[in-house]
């Protein structure tokens, strides 16, 4: 459970970071009032807003109300509305009286009033949603003025909970803002405490701190023992932003010293994952306690720099010298662990610290890799220890019939978006491994929709156009979006391959949900008779019925469709006879039904549910097979309910008798509690590789085990010699509930990591946008390399081209040269602090 909390505090806490990264069109979170009667009168218990009351007409009120326009989409993320009230000329009441409009911002909390604030400290979008966290997190962020009141602080704290302590120069700013975010997230797990007070900030610090810059010391305070004893601070070496923020508090939270019994290759540590080298004290038996204060003393040098693992010789048969006393993992790929024998602890944070040291051996080892190399006949250069990468270099050559896909600009994006019904754009980079893999099945998808009407299939190179990307709110590689004009765009959110593609782009050309006018329509559209868009594809169809006094379920179910569109089949039916329609499936209005099989299965549901959230989730959960075959694509769809999984292994096809009982025990009561399934080996090689895990070797086939993946781990596997019958299954179901059943195997608590951690590919871009120009003769301030391989369109030599780039790869940092066609060099700039895999 901590685990899975510490997850989804990371991911918040990234998702916060992207939203406040990205240029937001504030006007679209800015609700509005007509009258202060009105706003008051809607307020809801539990839900908070920030109003400013305004008079119909105040020029003056200009810029600040582009702030507040501006910060809107902000604090929707901290469940705060920020709503404008138009005050009638007359009304002189508290909030529109002349001394109080546009000199003041009320916060509501439900009807009450929490805090007022003059307009003029809302100087900014930074300002605002410091100020308004500040004051939500009145109770949560301690603020203290002086040396006393932090110590009293402290040693409440002292082995209960950890304390941050923060000092910004004045309230307001971006620092200001970038802590309060933090606190909004962190403040249940640590103490938040905050001063302005620069004298309090010299009192705490041994040195001679800058107090024009602000500060974050992180208290080590929970595994204090004793009153008199200190709380150990660390503080944050960057500079105060929410990111550096979460990356410190990840680093504080990770096990000062790690043991590892295995081999260090595969060690993968929060401190690799963030950027960070890791550093091993290789020890023995005979001096484990010695090498184990060393590495506790170690560690507390290099909090926040370095991580610190104790690798035992004993548990680990290690290939090098048996003098070597210390290892050194880098984050950088390729770069191979560097075993060392160092005098003492001062060398060993040397090493860390010290760059060129590191740099050094890095750059020693690469030229002996590199003599290697060139003695091998065989040139395995292009193999990669990621497979999409390794897919994409081993491809590179291969030039990509493109010649179907539209190459748009920041010249001809808004006209081309005019020229289809519906225009499908894939944002991509030319130099990313996943983006170029993507490319391939959008090129296979060119093939096989073309000729379709109403369908216009266009690419944009974000590395080429990054002002269009960033204009049109691209948050990662690769991203592929449906146009349609009056419409905000669709957004793909499932697999890459080209079945899915196609589906999602033919789907989202009808209307979701579909509006049917007719019984007899309704009728046909549960029998499978779709329009000719839908003919092709075989997915269930799930038909909405409500009757004039559902119009809530209504409203909800045509949003959820919104949010759908290109994923289900939907259909709606409300016209007077819909209470026929429903009655004849046993559901009353609103309910749903779902045709299953070409209409030849059609089950009633009831909807108790309005909501927009619970209606898609429902929708979602309902679209699953009773007893599925798990695939690839299919199962993170499964594993997302939490529940065990029933599953059949089978080489090939079940048999029918197998079927019938399984799916009988998929229909009985017990389907509530777990997922009863069924894995294809034929079809899902995979499978042979879960099995060796679960078993160290393939047992024999059909298997039916018990796995619960979110509990433990266990796996129970079915005795072999009974026959797969409801009867026997339920009764080997009772004995493993009652603990009457021996796991046969149980599954490690490591995590399923990728290979190699993520790249933040957008923020390794980020430094280097506003200096760039994507327009021919404009002077670039740096020259990345070409992209490895080339562009795989072949230079993009399609029907409709891009503009001629300027000069040749070759001519690295000739004046005027403009930047298509280049990429960035990963392995050169900024690594540290770019890779974070866990944020």
């Amino acid at each position: 459970m901590p685990a899975q909390k510490d997850r989804w505090v990371s991911s918040l806490v990234f998702l916060l970071f992207c939203a406040s990264s990205i240029p937001q069109r504030g006007s679209s979170s800015l609700q509005q009032e007509q009258s202060p009667q009105h706003y008051v009168s809607g307020l809801e218990a539990g839900k908070t807003s920030l109003a400013f009351f305004s008079p119909s007409v105040s020029p003056g009120a200009q810029p600040f109300l582009e702030h507040v326009e501006s910060s809107a989409e902000a604090l929707q993320d901290y469940g705060v509305s920020v709503v404008k009230v138009n005050c009638p000329k007359e009304d002189v009441s508290r909030y529109c009286g002349k001394e109080n409009a546009l000199r003041k911002a009320f916060l509501f909390r439900g009807n009450r009033l929490i805090r007022e604030f003059p307009t003029d400290a809302l100087f900014d979008v930074n300002s605002i949603v410091a100020n308004v966290l500040f004051a939500l997190l009145f109770n949560e962020v301690k603020y203290v003025e002086t040396l006393a009141d932090l110590e009293n602080i402290e040693n409440v704290l002292k082995g209960k909970s950890n304390m941050v302590f923060a000092y910004v120069p004045a309230t307001g700013t971006a620092e200001h803002r970038a802590v309060m975010e933090a606190a909004f997230v962190y403040g249940t797990i640590h103490q938040f405490v905050l001063t302005t007070e620069a004298a309090l900030l010299k009192a705490t610090s041994y040195d001679d701190p800058d107090v024009s810059s602000a500060w974050l010391l992180f208290c080590h305070c929970q595994q204090v023992t004793e009153p008199a004893q200190a709380c150990r601070r660390t503080a944050l070496a960057q500079p105060l932003t929410l990111l550096n923020i979460h990356r410190h508090l990840k680093l504080m939270g990770a096990p000062l010293v790690t043991e590892v019994a295995e081999d260090p290759e595969k060690i993968s540590t929060v401190h690799l994952q963030l950027g960070l080298p890791l550093v091993f004290i290789l020890s023995q038996k005979e001096t484990y306690e010695a090498d184990r204060r060393t590495a506790e003393f170690v560690a507390w040098q290099l909090l926040g720099k370095a991580g610190v693992a104790l690798l035992s010789r004993d548990l680990v048969e290690l290939n090098v010298l048996q003098r070597s006393n210390v290892a050194l993992k880098t984050p950088d790929e390729g770069m191979p662990i560097q075993y060392l024998v160092l005098e003492d602890t001062d060398e060993v944070i040397t090493l860390v610290e010290d760059k060129n040291k590191v740099k050094q051996i890095q750059e020693d080892e690469q030229e002996e890799e590199e003599e290697d190399e060139d003695e091998k006949e065989n040139n395995n250069q292009d193999i990669q220890d990621d497979q999409v990468v390794e897919a994409v270099s081993r491809d590179k050559k291969r030039e990509l019939p493109l010649e179907q896909i539209l190459v748009l600009t920041e010249e001809n994006f808004h006209s081309s978006l005019s020229e289809a019904a519906r225009t499908v754009v894939l944002f991509y980079a030319s130099w990313e491994a996943v983006s170029l893999a993507v490319l391939r099945s959008y090129s296979e998808v060119a093939a096989r929709l073309q000729g379709t009407p109403g369908v216009l299939l266009s690419r944009v190179n974000c590395w080429d156009w990054p002002g269009l990307c960033s204009q049109e709110n691209v948050t990662h590689f690769p991203s592929l979006r449906i146009y349609q004009e009056g419409q905000q765009p669709v957004t793909y959110g499932g697999m890459w391959g080209t079945e899915e593609l196609s589906s999602f782009i033919l789907l989202s050309q009808v209307s979701c949900p579909l509006k049917l006018a007719t019984l007899d329509e309704a009728e046909g559209y549960l029998r499978g008779e779709f329009p000719s868009e839908l003919s092709s594809h075989h997915h269930t169809s799930l038909l909405g019925v409500f009757s004039s006094a559902s119009s809530k379920a209504r409203e909800a179910f045509e949003e959820a469709g919104n949010i759908l569109s290109g994923h289900v089949r939907m259909g709606m039916y409300f016209e007077d006879d819909a209470l026929a329609l429903s009655q004849k499936y046993s559901v009353s209005p609103p309910a749903l039904l779902l045709a299953r099989s070409g209409g030849r299965s059609v089950e009633g549901i009831a909807l108790s549910e309005h909501s927009v959230q619970d209606m898609v989730q429902m929708i979602r959960y309902e679209l699953l097979d009773i007893f599925p075959e798990i695939t690839v694509p299919n199962l993170p769809q499964y594993l997302q309910l939490g529940k065990p999984f029933l599953i059949l292994f089978n080489a090939g096809d079940i048999s029918q008798g197998e079927s019938k009982e399984m799916l009988k025990l998929a229909k009985g009561r017990p389907q509530q509690t777990f997922v009863v399934c069924w894995l294809n080996l034929k079809k899902t090689p995979v499978g042979y590789g879960i099995l060796r895990t679960y078993f160290s070797t393939t047992p024999p086939l059909p298997l039916l085990l018990w796995v619960n993946l979110h509990a433990g781990g266990q796996v129970f596997r079915f005795p072999s010699e009974q026959s797969l019958t409801e009867m026997n299954i339920l009764s080997w179901l009772e004995k493993l509930q009652a603990g009457l059943e021996i796991p046969s195997s149980t599954l490690s608590e490591e995590d399923w990591k990728p290979p190699l951690p993520a790249y933040d590919f957008l923020q390794m871009m980020e430094p280097s946008v506003p200096e760039l120009s994507p327009r021919p003769g404009d002077t670039p301030a740096q020259h990345p390399p070409n992209s490895p391989g080339g562009d795989p369109a072949g230079g993009d030599s399609g029907a409709r081209e891009e503009p001629a780039q300027e000069g040749t790869a070759g001519e690295g940092g000739a004046p005027g040269r403009g930047l298509r066609g280049t990429a960035p060099r990963l392995a050169a700039r900024d690594r540290q602090g770019k890779r974070h895999g866990e944020l």
